[in-house]
């Protein structure tokens, strides 16, 4: 019996730490540029550790160059966190008014997913920036899950169990 797979190309998930586990106390995040030019989609993550009190908004933005050249916020409507259970898989889609959240809450994990259609023509580039949240000891890490396309990758490929 025949096994396998059919597709029109193969792909695979790169994953980038964009801003390490640190207190952001008083300071803002603001990303490097990732280029999104052959990817699909990127999934991004906050996981927050201590909170001490404060809010800290989060915005997309996307660019035309490495450099951040003509860069201007990326709308998106939709976010999912589940808000201080960072254990559980379990995440509530969340509406996000004027393209930007609040991560404010300990022990959270708050996503973001952005597919590369709904990037502006020829503004490759994407970041994270997130404001302060105040002179507080909060802590927070972000890591972008990018899923690219593999050039070269057959069309069809398969297996074949004897």
């Amino acid at each position: 019996m025949a096994a396998g797979f059919t597709d029109k190309g193969i792909t695979h998930w790169q994953t980038v730490s964009i801003s390490p586990p640190k207190d952001q106390n008083a300071g803002t995040a603001t990303t490097e540029w990732v280029n999104m030019a052959k990817a699909i989609r990127a999934r991004i993550i906050i996981h927050t550790g201590a909170w001490a009190a404060g809010t800290a908004a989060v915005t997309l933005n996307e660019a035309k160059t490495a450099a951040g050249g003509s860069s201007q916020a990326l709308e998106f409507d939709w976010m999912y966190t589940n808000d201080g259970a960072a254990t559980s898989p379990v995440k509530t889609k969340t509406a996000v008014t004027s393209d930007t959240f609040n991560i404010d809450t300990a022990n959270s994990i708050y996503e973001i997913e952005i597919h590369r259609d709904e990037m502006t023509e020829l503004f490759n580039y994407l970041n994270i920036a997130v404001a302060s949240p105040g002179a507080n000891a909060d802590l927070y890490g972000i890591q972008m899950h990018l899923e690219v396309t593999m050039p070269g990758a057959p069309a069809k490929q398969e297996n074949t169990v004897v």
